[in-house]
């Protein structure tokens, strides 16, 4: 990927992700992780190469939550469904509006929303902001969900609460995930993969051999971070990272 003036954001990636598979992008800023993401989105056009997806629909969460302040939560969370409803060119239905209000009561339902559904995005906190950006991003059952560094203005305990839920998400609907994040414990608790980025080349893919993390309910996600085995592979990639920038 070149853009104008000759910057290269993403060079010669080779890069397969199978249907089902969470795969997190790690890198330092400006290594073009976003760029990446954004290919995969069909929301950047290749200078060479191709991207192909085998997939029917794509939905992206990004960093900032961009809720639509004049809409409530479930207003938020019903535009993906409109817009859809919209393309097809007939007058919606009060059957149709039920039906569109009740994916969206099911997609906050799902994040922990529900006695939130009709207030404004003034009304919520950073967290719960992000939890409707979520369930916009699934409540149009997407293929592939696509995530640009979702939590990284959350602190610690809230990113690693809203990591576990979207972990439970993928479980129950497996769709295909990839996550840009800075977080390396974050990509280790959320992925089966982790791509290690620099310099707009993919240095290398690590398999992860850490469990996932526990429901959000559970004291297990904070044993799974203190283990040995956590730990190492913590060490593993942050010595890849390091390697990749003295090139």
């Amino acid at each position: 990927m070149e853009f104008p003036g000759g910057q290269r954001a993403a060079d010669s990636v080779d890069l397969k992700i199978q249907q089902g598979e969470c795969v997190s992008i790690v890198g330092r800023s400006g290594c073009g992780k976003t760029t990446l993401l954004r290919v995969l989105a069909g929301l950047q056009t290749l200078s060479s190469g191709r991207c192909v997806r085998h997939t029917e629909t794509t939905s992206f969460v990004f960093q900032q939550p961009a809720l639509l302040p004049w809409r409530s939560v479930v207003g938020n969370v019903m535009l993906p469904l409109e817009l859809l409803s919209r393309r097809r060119r007939r007058p919606a239905t009060r059957k149709d509006l039920r039906s569109l209000r009740q994916r969206a009561d099911a997609a906050i339902d799902e994040v922990e929303l529900g006695d939130a559904a009709d207030q404004f995005p003034y009304e919520l906190s950073g967290g719960m902001r992000m939890r409707v950006s979520i369930a916009r991003a699934l409540v149009t059952r997407p293929d592939l969900l696509l995530l640009d560094e979702p939590f990284a203005a959350l602190d610690d305990m809230l990113r690693t609460q809203l990591g576990s839920l979207v972990t439970e998400l993928w479980r129950t609907h497996r769709f295909t995930m990839v996550l840009v994040t800075h977080n390396i414990a974050e990509a280790i608790a959320l992925s089966d993969r982790i791509c290690v980025m620099h310099a707009g080349r993919i240095e290398t893919v690590l398999d992860n051999p850490v469990t996932r993390l526990a429901p959000p309910q559970s004291t297990e996600q904070w044993d799974v971070r203190r283990t040995a085995e956590f730990g190492e592979f913590y060490g593993t990639i942050t010595d890849r990272l390091r390697g990749a920038a003295q090139r």
